[in-house]
């Protein structure tokens, strides 16, 4: 291996960058409490300038481990020194178009799905049990569950929304999930919690990484197993997952600023559905 140049990330260390791009990661903080927040890497800065010019795809040593990203030649890693390897061929190909796609800079904020490749193998694969308990969490205290009594007309578009989801996972999952109206909280039945994260089942950091973004994003792990499990397409989890926004912005009209946030979200959540798909 050639030495690096002065403006390799070696060189020029990014807060726990690896040895070939400045992605940083944030830690994860998980505990029994219930759910913490997103497990995506933070973006870190000042950006590295892009110090190769080819990239390719290859085959992970040992053979059958999956597919690595290769910079000049060279295997990428992760913040945490890792090999960054993925599992599937179209994965990998759609990291490296990501890597092909940066220009003078590399900016982690226009690569999601590498990004999401090193939460999974940098944070999740060593603590996957936890990331899918706080998922199951999230269906403890499920946005589908708690609905409006008034206006009777968001309580009508919830219910034309969110009723359906609920009937498929009565059938899906054989369990029943409490709907109440208002807020306080409720105790959902310990049978339909059991179910809910059985269906997490298996433990894979990548599928679970895309998982927990999405719940994250949208307040719902119900809506996320729906789409894991093709009943809903990211459109109609979205949409569902934004009823009471959409609603107050039919009569109050949408904030610039809201709007701009909003959109950095769907950006996201779009990402983290993609990865879901090219994992499998």
């Amino acid at each position: 291996m050639s030495p690096p140049d002065r403006d390799t990330p070696e060189q020029k260390p990014v807060s726990g960058a690896a040895s070939v791009g400045p992605l940083g990661i944030k830690p994860l903080d998980i505990s029994t409490g219930g759910p913490k927040g997103p497990i995506t890497d933070t973006m870190m800065k000042p950006l590295a300038k892009r110090f190769y010019k080819a990239v390719a795809v290859g085959a992970a040593a040992p053979p059958d481990s999956g597919y690595q990203i290769l910079l000049d030649g060279r295997a990428v890693k992760t913040p945490a020194k890792r090999p960054l390897q993925v599992p599937t061929l179209p994965l990998a190909e759609a990291i490296a178009a990501e890597w092909s796609a940066q220009t003078d800079t590399i900016s982690p904020a226009t690569m999601p799905l590498t990004r999401f490749a090193n939460t999974a193998i940098d944070a999740v694969a060593d603590t996957r049990d936890a990331v899918a308990a706080d998922i199951a969490a999230y269906a403890g205290s499920d946005l589908l569950c708690y609905r409006a009594e008034t206006p009777a007309e968001l309580a009508r578009l919830q219910s034309e929304r969110w009723d359906p989801i609920i009937a498929w996972a009565h059938e899906a999952l054989k369990v029943q999930f409490t709907v109440v109206t208002g807020v306080m909280p409720v105790a959902q039945p310990a049978a339909a919690l059991a179910a809910f994260g059985s269906a997490l089942h298996p433990h894979e950091p990548f599928r679970l990484t895309a998982l927990h973004v999405m719940t994250t994003l949208t307040g719902s792990g119900l809506l996320v197993l729906a789409h894991a499990r093709d009943f809903l397409s990211a459109h109609d989890v979205w949409t569902a997952a934004h009823v009471d926004e959409d609603y107050q912005i039919s009569l109050w009209g949408c904030d610039a600023q809201a709007a701009d946030r909003r959109v950095g979200r769907h950006a996201e959540f779009m990402a983290a559905s993609t990865f879901l798909t090219l994992v499998h």
